[in-house]
């Protein structure tokens, strides 16, 4: 492991958090990610950034000890009184909750041992492009074999999240989650592209195309909506995946995902050209 330097690698972000916020991905990594989640006696999951207030780290130690009750999670800062306000956390519920703890650091990850796990959310946003794959490479370069990492960008009050899962340091999968009530078309989702992706929502681009087709497919699955937003969200995503190579299959697809406002592909159907 990288040993622990004077100064935290990356920049101080917003942190802005709020409850419940990133409760999508955290339903999405405690669905799909259980492999990695029990591997070993004390598998380690790093919460990178999480913010003036650590409510969303004990969140994801609280849903990850369902799944995994051995897990570890520490939440990293790079800003100290962000670090004072997890430790304080603690300090006020003595040994209720075992295995939750808080670091300062950045991208080097100060851990005592590789994470099988990473979850870096509303982080790299303010980075420039070629910082954001730079923030990539290091992190999968930090975690345990078969470790993954998980990146993405959610708005405010955690309606619409978008989100990058990345093993041995290659991207694998986009996942798009949505509140259907509340979206006029999938294309909205597109302000939350990760930082590789947000400058490349233009024509002649994979991600430009595939949200485009999806807007076609929502509007041909107008009529469902008699049924409610949910069921036209599931019969545009069935459409979509006709032409498209949607996870359709558990744990990453299927009705019982879609019906989360979840839709899931593999990278290549997004990945940047040339």
């Amino acid at each position: 492991m990288t040993p622990r330097t004077t100064r935290p690698r990356g920049e101080v972000t917003r942190g802005t958090t709020a409850p419940n916020r990133l409760r999508r991905v955290d339903r999405w990594i405690t669905a799909t990610q259980t492999g990695p989640l029990r591997t070993g006696p004390r598998p380690l999951v790093v919460d990178l950034g999480y913010g003036a207030s650590p409510v969303t780290t004990v969140e994801l130690y609280t849903r990850l000890r369902r799944v995994s009750p051995r897990a570890e999670v520490v939440g990293i800062e790079i800003e100290p009184a962000r670090v004072a306000a997890g430790l304080a956390f603690l300090d006020k519920a003595p040994g209720r909750y075992q295995g939750l703890s808080f670091l300062r650091g950045g991208f080097e990850l100060p851990v005592e041992r590789p994470p099988v796990l990473v979850r870096a959310f509303n982080v790299l946003r303010q980075y420039p492009e070629a910082a954001a794959w730079q923030a990539w490479d290091e992190l999968s370069a930090r975690l345990a074999p078969g470790g993954v990492l998980v990146e993405g960008t959610c708005d405010e009050i955690g309606r619409r999240a978008v989100w990058v899962t990345l093993r041995g340091g290659r991207p694998q999968t986009i996942t798009f989650a949505t509140h259907v009530a509340s979206l006029e078309h999938p294309s909205d989702l597109a302000e939350r592209l990760p930082k590789t992706l947000i400058h490349r929502n233009v024509p002649g681009e994979r991600v430009h195309a595939l949200l485009s087709a999806f807007d076609r497919c929502w509007a041909m699955a107008a009529p469902h909506s008699a049924f409610g937003p949910r069921a036209r969200w599931i019969e545009a995503v069935a459409l979509l995946a006709r032409t498209h190579p949607v996870h359709t299959r558990p744990p990453l697809g299927g009705r019982a995902r879609w019906r989360l406002g979840e839709v899931t592909l593999p990278w290549s159907a997004v990945a940047p050209g040339p």
